[in-house]
């Protein structure tokens, strides 16, 4: 029976956008392994550390930067963020799909890594909103975020989304089920690719 290495589905887009839940959705259908990040940031209620994020201290984050652990790191809205290695190489060598849901620093360092493993697996999308007014509307209904934060993640979000031309894949949002068939059609698509074949 042939057997194929995993991919690396890389998944960026604004705040609002959609992306966390899509991810969430493939991770909790057992179709990828979720790739937790490690922050500096404080968890939000209802947030779990190792469910959610791993939650670091700067100097633990810092650390684990100097040791070469992190696949990728980033400052974003005034905290660091990163991906380690292990939540990726450990299971992609062994077939699984990961899925990882970063902002566009993160991704370009992803997309300029050297690891041929890394380089095999890779496919990446851009979960673009369907417009701005839909945009505010889904960060404001969240209800977490004051209006001035709420104005920094807008800002922030027009700047991420000059992006997108730099992925391979962009969705469009609709639904929240139209998202899903469209999101899962690729992983499933880059599955049969021969190039993944063992």
């Amino acid at each position: 029976m042939t057997s194929r290495t995993g991919i690396l589905l890389l998944v960026s887009g604004p705040s609002g956008s959609g992306k966390t839940t899509l991810c969430r959705r493939l991770s909790d259908e057992d179709e990828a392994h979720y790739s937790i990040s490690c922050t500096t940031r404080p968890p939000r209620e209802g947030e779990v550390d190792g469910r959610d994020y791993h939650f670091l201290d700067r100097d633990d984050f810092q650390a684990r930067i100097k040791a070469g652990e992190f696949l990728e790191h980033a400052e974003v809205h005034g905290n660091h963020y990163g991906t380690l290695k292990s939540e990726v190489l450990d299971f992609v060598s062994k077939g699984r799909d990961v899925v990882m849901d970063i902002d566009v620093q993160g991704a370009d360092q992803v997309r300029s890594c050297c690891d041929s493993a890394i380089e095999a697996a890779l496919i990446d999308l851009f979960v673009m909103p369907p417009s701005e007014t839909e945009l505010r509307a889904r960060l404001t209904g969240r209800g977490t975020d004051a209006e001035d934060v709420i104005a920094l993640r807008m800002k922030n979000a027009l700047e991420e989304m000059e992006h997108w031309p730099k992925y391979s894949y962009r969705l469009l949002s609709a639904t929240r089920e139209e998202d899903y068939l469209n999101f899962k059609s690729l992983i499933l698509a880059e599955r049969l690719r021969v190039a993944r074949l063992k």
